[in-house]
């Protein structure tokens, strides 16, 4: 039974990583074939797109946000390591199960507060890129920084199971 749980999970991860992935090179890949084009189109043809500015902004956006997430996934982020070098291995696991708490939770304020700002945008009915409604652009941030939450989330659960493991382990020693 939890081998059938765990392939599930495993193939749902599998296809979150190739939408992450594919949405990073799509969007890295558009920004630098739009950023020619551009420059293309001034020094060549003396025009260009109008459009193409504020479409590279959202870009970099979306381009982030998704960034966040994969880099999330991987436990690649940022992390700000001051005392690491001075505490035993366990001590290192239960600083970080705190840490990542403390970021789910701040990450879910964050969504919250995005959540709210793009009710406000469809309420105000503002548009971006001619006539493209805005919180379909913006709807990019609670939704990334939900998966932020769900992430650190995962990840405080899996350490809280390995931490409790090496409990057991010792105490049986």
């Amino acid at each position: 039974m939890f081998e059938k749980a765990t392939s599930l999970f495993e193939r749902l991860d599998a296809a979150g990583r190739f939408v992450e992935n594919l949405l990073l090179v799509g969007l890295l890949g558009g920004m630098m074939l739009l950023s020619v084009a551009q420059i293309v189109a001034r020094e060549v043809f003396e025009t260009g797109f109008f459009w193409s500015g504020e479409l590279i902004k959202i870009m970099v956006l979306w381009l982030a946000m998704v960034g966040a997430v994969a880099a999330c996934r991987e436990d690649r982020h940022i992390r700000i390591d001051a005392i690491s070098h001075l505490l035993s291995e366990r001590a290192i696991a239960a600083v970080r199960l705190l840490v990542d708490t403390f970021a789910a939770g701040v990450c879910a304020v964050i969504a919250w507060h995005a959540w709210r700002y793009v009710q406000l945008e469809i309420e105000w009915e503002e548009t971006v890129l001619i006539d493209t409604p805005a919180w379909i652009i913006h709807l990019i941030m609670p939704v990334a920084f939900a998966l932020l939450s769900y992430r650190f989330l995962v990840g405080v659960g899996k350490g809280a199971v390995t931490l409790a493991q090496g409990e057991e382990t010792e105490a049986g020693e």
